[in-house]
């Protein structure tokens, strides 16, 4: 067991990095802080944008020609972050794209960072499962095609992962296979071991993305499903509003909302691209101008505290719904009747 420790007078963490345990408090344990003034605790970051899918809902828009973030690139980036980073989910189209992946992954777990990310479940071989078993924390499967989806989640359980899980994109025209994969999650066999179903709401971003939201009582139906199922399920956080919405009438309401975590953007997670430009959230890419990674001295002075973060922090901290959730800023997300 290799825990993480990070101690200050009003912000305080403790990270365990063999099974993904966090707890976070402020002055005293019954302190929430809002934010971490020290940095963020867990980072996306861009490692590639080709993907031969060339998915029509893809928000990034990638195709089979893209661009790849270098190793040297990505240790001049890793080198500026503040040292209580304690995770990097790291976004890639193809498992085979960028060729220094490995490195990458290698140069975190050198440094104390755990390395998270999510595949497509495609040109996936042997070696490349083992590789992903040795040095990740958690990897996630998208649900493109059952077959392939559940054959990767299979063979990561095999080697041992305890944190697999399979992300479903929570969208109109995907409501059937975010039921199915809950029928399936009790019965394939292998989905045995398999730690959960997330879902991730579908946001109006994209070039190519024609697809629409679920509506409020297609997501209760999914709620009252996956609930029924007695088997860990989650949300992306920014879907956090409506399924508060969807529960708040349920008798554990409470419980239901301690467990949600809404939009945590410049708060507690930051994201960088391929470019090396850092911006709020994978999603405000075309909303915000960004900031240079790569050319900034001073992380906290320069980006964390720089005035398009600090905008963005305000506006998620004080737009709240009637159950005091964060709401993002930028996009409406909100379920219609």
């Amino acid at each position: 067991m290799v825990i993480k420790v990070f101690k200050s007078l009003e912000y305080h963490f403790v990270f365990d990095m063999s099974n993904g345990f966090f707890a976070r408090w402020g002055k005293n344990k019954e302190d929430d802080p809002e934010f971490s003034p020290f940095g963020p605790e867990i980072l996306d970051l861009e490692l590639s944008t080709i993907c031969h899918r060339g998915c029509k809902f893809c928000y990034k828009s990638n195709m089979a020609q893209g661009k790849n973030m270098s190793f040297d690139t990505f240790k001049i980036i890793f080198d500026k972050f503040p040292k209580q980073l304690t995770q990097i989910a790291f976004g890639v189209g193809d498992i085979d794209a960028n060729p220094d992946l490995w490195k990458i992954m290698d140069y975190c777990r050198e440094k104390g960072v755990i390395p998270n990310i999510t595949i497509n479940g495609e040109r996936m071989t042997s070696e490349l499962y083992d590789k992903l078993s040795r040095v990740c924390g958690a990897v996630a499967v998208s649900l493109y095609n059952k077959n392939t989806c559940y054959g990767a989640v299979q063979e990561l359980i095999s080697r041992g992962m305890k944190q697999v899980n399979i992300h479903c994109l929570l969208a109109h025209e995907n409501y059937s296979n975010c039921l199915e994969v809950l029928s399936d999650r009790a019965t394939d066999k292998q989905l045995e071991g398999l730690n959960a179903v997330v879902y991730l709401c579908l946001k109006p971003k994209g070039k190519r993305n024609t697809f629409g939201m679920v509506s409020r009582e297609d997501f209760k139906t999914l709620i009252n499903k996956a609930v029924a199922t007695k088997l860990p399920f989650g949300f992306d956080s920014c879907t956090a509003s409506n399924f508060l919405k969807a529960v708040q009438y349920k008798p554990n309401f409470e419980q239901y909302k301690i467990m949600s975590e809404p939009c945590e953007s410049t708060l507690f997670s930051y994201f960088v691209n391929v470019d090396g430009i850092g911006f709020p959230c994978s999603f405000a890419d075309e909303k915000y101008g960004g900031v240079s990674i790569i050319r900034c001295k001073d992380f906290i002075k320069d980006v964390w505290d720089h005035q398009e973060t600090k905008q963005f922090r305000m506006n998620v901290m004080i737009n709240k719904d009637e159950n005091g959730c964060r709401m993002c800023p930028i996009y409406n997300l909100e379920m219609e009747e």
